[in-house]
């Protein structure tokens, strides 16, 4: 396989003895290069424990996970994860805070180039904010803004919308849309929710109960935007509900 991602038959379990749980048993998947992967799978299956994997913050007890043709032991600079919990320092400003990770001088000017990722995400005029004068919706915006501007290839999202209501859910879905858009990066998406699965991705993966498996993959071929009331997305939404068991 030479997908950007190449995952081979990974495993994972916790414990020792009697007492060993086994969370990943066997998972492969080979994502492409500009490819939006999405992860569902019913609660407590080991989604995350299987992202924490392929981004290199947790070892598999078995297989391998290769980047670009080479293994993945550690988070590297091609990759950043942005999660449900927040990744912003709260003492820093929305300009600071996206300087933060522009490290060496390879960069240019970091001020504009911070305001300009401001500007992508619609923080413009919010540059010298801090994160407690900033509603949920900004402050989401301004955690992806922060891992957009060092460029990385690989963006992990783990559950990133989850803590949104319901409207602005789904404006941040077609705000990330729009920068995909513009910027070109792998996605690998976790999500419990099975409609944003559809309306983002290329290829989702269901999981199966822990320990977890790939139990299915459906390929999403309408083009973005897409409409979810669609009678072909209504019926993919149906399949990957029946395959969690719904």
């Amino acid at each position: 396989m030479d997908g950007k991602i190449v995952v081979d038959k990974i495993k994972k379990s916790f414990g020792k003895g009697s007492a060993s749980l086994a969370v990943v048993d066997g998972v492969s998947l080979d994502i492409a290069d500009g490819e939006f992967v999405a992860i569902v799978g019913p609660s407590g299956c080991g989604k995350s424990t299987l992202m924490k994997i392929i981004s290199g913050f947790e070892r598999p007890d078995q297989g391998s996970v290769t980047i670009d043709g080479k293994p993945l032991t550690r988070p590297g600079p091609k990759g950043i994860v942005i999660s449900q919990h927040g990744s912003v320092f709260p003492w820093l400003t929305v300009q600071q805070n996206l300087m933060f990770g522009l490290n060496g001088d390879q960069h240019g000017d970091k001020a504009a180039l911070a305001d300009h990722y401001a500007e992508m995400v619609g923080l413009k005029g919010f540059e010298n904010a801090y994160p407690r004068e900033l509603s949920g919706g900004m402050l989401k915006r301004a955690e992806i803004a922060r891992a957009l501007v060092v460029k990385p290839e690989i963006l992990y999202m783990d559950e990133p919308f989850s803590a949104l209501d319901a409207l602005m859910n789904l404006r941040m879905r077609n705000e990330l849309l729009r920068i995909l858009g513009e910027e070109r990066h792998t996605v690998i998406l976790i999500t419990h929710d099975v409609e944003e699965a559809v309306y983002l991705a290329d290829r989702i993966m269901v999981l199966s109960p822990r320990p977890t498996t790939i139990q299915a993959t459906f390929e999403v071929k309408q083009p973005h935007p897409r409409k979810l009331s669609s009678p072909d997305l209504q019926q993919l939404k149906d399949d990957i509900l029946a395959e969690l068991g719904l």
